[in-house]
């Protein structure tokens, strides 16, 4: 008789010391697949489960084999009639393309493509965030306060029969012992009564032995009156404590950025490594936080996430622009009694004319005062941070504002750190 063991964990092998294993040989493998999700993933989705594809040279086990160089081998083996000893093998037509699916993508060419040697596997959210975040240098200390998922409370959830004596509601125990109490004595007095009106028909009629019997009756209703106890264990009453998802306050993260054609891709693909990671850490702080993206050359439109940072232009620049489609959408849709409003805006500096100065001066005025916070990460691989639009920004005083720069991907983390500085010793949100 043989047994079998089904496994219904609904996490069943994701913390096996197998699974961890797999993920340190494939490290840098997977990394480079997460590089590639994070510029091609919605913001969003960005903390999303991740499916990777592995390929077969990735995954390769040492194995033994005959040193060609040193050893010799003179045996073919079983099966084979059609070559001897010696004989020289034509190159197979095709250019050799071996096992795939005929269109060069298999495993065989070693590109991790969609061959039948290749294998999948989920990556958790957990696992996806600790691979990008080990990119970013984030320390383990804040890696764990970011994949933190679910913020839970405890609320009253009303009152209880069982439960923790020290959560005992004593007025509500009152409350049930005096009823229970109540409801017995008149149940008891009915017996009473029923037992006298047949002691008097039994003395009427002579009855001798109906009499014994009704008064061992009455006694017995006596003796359950007496018992009856002041508090019984039905009677107990407690608070009880159930368990909620945390309530939080909507926010609304804007995202600006200068597409103009000094913006190259990589100060684009910064700007977004430095969204994701504010978006991640707004994250930790609402339940819904709702994202608008607002590119600009001299002129600003909304557009969706796809078109922000791919879709390419060309012209000036003008930030001002952007900074008043931001108050026009706030207006529109946002009230900032109803949502906090966080402003992320990144650009290489390039601004030239009044444009920097007027820029200053409308975000101190109409953005600061309905902004919860309002960050600047000027994206620029030299790191002059001597820009004009720079200089304009620098001489802001305002605590809901502050401003770094970012020229590697390992400056990212930092910058943030360095921007929310001020948020540690700032108000909870309303």
């Amino acid at each position: 008789m043989t047994s079998s063991i089904i496994d219904r964990r609904p996490q069943q092998g994701k913390s096996s010391a197998n699974r961890q294993r797999v993920l340190r040989r494939l490290n840098k493998v997977l990394k480079a697949q997460v590089d590639e999700l994070v510029g091609r993933r919605r913001l969003a989705d960005v903390d999303s489960p991740a499916e990777v594809t592995v390929g077969k040279l990735d995954v390769a086990e040492p194995n033994f084999r005959i040193d060609q160089d040193t050893g010799v081998s003179d045996r073919v083996l079983p099966g084979n009639d059609r070559y001897r000893v010696g004989d020289r093998l034509r190159k197979p037509e095709g250019g050799g393309q071996g096992q795939g699916d005929g269109d060069g993508s298999g495993a065989g060419d070693g590109e991790g493509g969609p061959g039948e040697d290749n294998f999948r596997f989920m990556l958790s959210r957990e696992e996806f965030l600790n691979l990008l975040f080990d990119d970013l240098e984030l320390p383990k200390l804040v890696r764990k306060e970011l994949t933190d998922v679910v913020d839970r409370k405890f609320r009253r959830g009303g009152i209880v029969r069982h439960g923790n004596p020290g959560n005992m509601s004593v007025l509500r125990t009152f409350r049930a012992s005096i009823g229970r109490r109540v409801a017995a004595a008149s149940s008891i007095q009915e017996d009473l009564d029923r037992v006298e009106y047949f002691q008097g028909y039994a003395q009427e009629v002579g009855d001798e032995t109906l009499a014994q019997d009704l008064a061992i009756e009455a006694g017995e209703v006596r003796r359950r009156a007496a018992h009856v106890p002041f508090i019984d264990p039905v009677d107990l009453r407690h608070r009880s404590l159930v368990e909620v998802d945390a309530p939080r306050t909507a926010a609304v993260m804007f995202c600006l950025m200068d597409v103009s054609g000094s913006m190259s891709e990589l100060r684009k693909d910064l700007a977004k490594r430095f969204f994701t990671l504010l978006y991640l850490f707004l994250r930790r702080k609402y339940e819904n936080v709702e994202l608008v993206f607002i590119r600009h050359t001299e002129v600003a439109e909304e557009v969706d996430e796809q078109t922000f940072f791919y879709d390419p232009l060309s012209g000036g620049t003008r930030v001002l622009a952007a900074l008043e489609k931001m108050k026009e959408i706030i207006e529109a849709r946002f009230p900032p009694n109803r949502y906090n409003i966080f402003g992320a805006q990144a650009s290489d500096g390039d601004s030239i004319g009044l444009d920097p100065a007027q820029s200053r001066s409308f975000l101190i005025e109409q953005l600061l005062p309905l902004s919860r916070y309002f960050v600047y990460a000027e994206t620029n691989e030299f790191a002059r941070n001597n820009t004009e639009l720079w200089n304009a920004y620098s001489s802001i005083e305002h605590a809901g504002f502050n401003m770094a720069s970012v020229a590697n991907r390992a400056a990212v983390y930092p910058a943030l750190v360095r921007l929310f500085e001020k948020e540690r010793g700032a108000a909870a949100p309303h």
